[in-house]
């Protein structure tokens, strides 16, 4: 049962929990867990060329349905992080994306989301010159349903976040680091 707390008259409820305790793996031939993210990756502003990164999933629950895909940066200056990749709607067949797949062609019937550079497609990183290190945190949600009603191009991270409440069976994620 979710968490409810009081605080000063407001009822918080927490997000429901997945409905399996293990998380599954998420792996990238494009970088290392924990290690640097390639330039190439990079947001083209920034001197890369916004290559999508390869990820690849295993080990989720037998019924899965659908996964849903988000890369973020809790970094940010923005006081709230910030969204680079949001995709809905991944048939449960598909478990892994090739490097470049944002730009050579996803699998039919995924919807990418709008990131806060304002676009729906991947935007790699791009931190300000000299801040230490992002984090770029890489989610794959397995999902007990087909599709998430609703989803397309204006739907951003957050909402899709939400928009998973009460359908999430399990996740993993992948990090890699970058600065400039």
């Amino acid at each position: 049962m979710p968490t409810v707390a009081k605080d000063k008259g407001v009822t918080v409820r927490a997000p429901d929990p997945p409905k399996h305790d293990t998380e599954f793996a998420v792996t990238s031939t494009t970088f290392h867990a924990g290690g640097v993210i390639p330039n190439k990756v990079a947001f083209t502003p920034c001197g890369g060329e916004n290559v999508s990164p390869h990820l690849s999933w295993t080990g989720f629950p037998p019924e899965t349905k659908s996964f849903c895909l988000t890369c973020f940066d809790p970094d940010a200056p923005t006081g709230s992080g910030f969204w680079h990749w949001v995709v809905a709607n991944i048939p449960a067949r598909v478990t892994s994306l090739e490097e470049k797949a944002a730009t050579k062609g996803l699998p039919v019937g995924l919807v990418q989301g709008v990131t806060d550079y304002g676009a729906s497609h991947w935007g790699g990183p791009c931190p300000p010159p000299g801040d230490p290190h992002h984090r770029y945190i890489f989610t794959v949600y397995a999902l007990d349903i087909p599709s998430i009603e609703g989803a397309g191009p204006s739907m951003g991270g957050a909402r899709l976040v939400f928009s998973m409440r009460g359908h999430l069976l399990a996740k993993g994620s992948i990090e890699g680091r970058f600065g400039r």
